[in-house]
């Protein structure tokens, strides 16, 4: 076997005390704050020192998400690098009925209340009471077969 050079020896060589407790799965934490560089800051049970410690994190976050519960991992198990590895997410009550399922052939698109597809100032809105409104500044229908408008009444202007 080789021996190790460079900066993995490096990293290798640098061992935790034993008097240190480490720090073993993933621990339940908040996002506490940010450094004044806006790194996160993360509280849990064992932070060293009682304080709040800089955290790196495998997901986005923003301000928005400071006092919010998430999970921990920890390098080596050292207490003073957490890596966040995200955010605990409230119960939703209920069965969620939005759901879309792609299956390479269709994709479907499902919701309770109503569907919109929006791009800058066009928009396609499906409704529960099934209406299709289909609003923009120009619209066009083109048809290489039969363009067929068909209703209980139609209305032009």
């Amino acid at each position: 076997m080789m021996p190790v050079e460079g900066p993995l020896r490096k990293r290798r060589s640098k061992q935790v005390t034993p008097a240190r407790e480490q720090m073993q799965g993933v621990l339940v934490g908040e996002l506490a704050g940010l450094t004044a560089e806006g790194h996160p800051l993360v509280a849990f049970v064992g932070t060293p020192d009682g304080r709040p410690v800089p955290a790196r994190s495998v997901i986005a976050w923003s301000a928005a998400d400071v006092g919010r519960e998430l999970t921990l991992l920890f390098e080596r198990g050292e207490p003073d690098k957490p890596i966040i590895m995200g955010f605990l997410q409230p119960p939703r009550p209920g069965p969620q009925p939005s759901q879309a399922i792609l299956d390479g052939e269709q994709l479907v698109l499902t919701a309770d209340r109503e569907i919109v597809l929006r791009c800058g100032e066009a928009s396609i809105t499906l409704t529960r009471a099934g209406k299709v409104l289909i609003r923009g500044t120009y619209l066009l229908s083109r048809s290489s077969g039969a363009n067929r408008i068909k209703g209980g009444s139609v209305q032009i202007n």
